[in-house]
This record gives structure tokens, sequence and C-alpha cells, in this order.
């Protein structure tokens, strides 16, 4: 059961993303330009990512760090997943095309979104334990 909550918080991030993915599109690049778009956008990502981790992840039950870390990986893995079959099978980019993304270039932070999304999890498990 937790790996299906867990693929369903996936879901709405997966939702984000596109909404995000969308927005630098059609309304950063043409008023910012590359670089500075994909910066915002990436930020912009990174937090949809966390609040969506804060929110949702008390419904996945408890648990220790280590499973919150787990789910961060599977997040991650479902992600890559995702990027790679929908960019090759959908868009029939290249793979050097879809390997760009992980070079830092243009304002590109996607490997920061990654590591943002690999450790939400762990962030929204450890701040529900704080004492108040």
């Amino acid at each position: 059961m937790r790996v299906f909550k867990a693929s369903l918080i996936w879901l709405v991030m997966l939702i984000f993303a596109v909404l995000n993915g969308a927005l630098r599109e059609a309304v950063l690049l043409p008023h910012l330009g590359k670089p500075v778009s994909f910066v915002i956008s990436g930020a912009l990502l990174s937090a949809c990512i966390v609040v969506v981790a804060l929110m949702l992840m008390p419904r996945v039950g408890p648990m220790e760090s280590r499973d919150a870390l787990y789910i961060g990986l599977f997040w991650v893995l479902l992600t890559l997943a995702f990027e790679f079959t929908f960019g090759r099978l959908v868009q029939h980019r290249e793979w050097a095309e879809l390997l760009d993304a992980y070079r830092f270039r243009d304002g590109n932070i996607w490997p920061v979104v990654l590591a943002v999304m690999l450790f939400a999890p762990l962030m929204a498990v450890r701040l529900r334990r704080r004492p108040r």
C-alpha cells in the first residue's frame, strides 16, 4: 500500500512538472531567455516537489528515515523512466539530447531538481517528527 500511495504522490508531482514545463515554454523562455528560464523553472519545480511531499507524505503513514529515502529513490527512478521513455518514444529525441539536461548547460538545473526529489520525503518525515 505504501508503494501505491507513493506512486500517487509522484503522479501529483508529474502534473506539476508538466504544468511547469508549459509555463517555461510559453511564458518564461520568450521573455527571459534560456538560462534564466531554466533556473526559475527548476527552482519552481523543486519548490513544488517539496510542498507536495510535505503535504502528502503524512498520508503514506509513519516511517523511518531509511524508508523515506527509498521513496525518494523510487520517485527519482520513476521520473528517469518517464523522462527517457517519453523522450524517446513520444518526442523521438536522440539520447544525446535527452542526456544534455544532466550537464548544467544554459541554466538547466535538472540534476538539482532530481536531488530535491530524492530528499523531499526524508525532509517531510523529519519535519513531522520535530517536537513543537
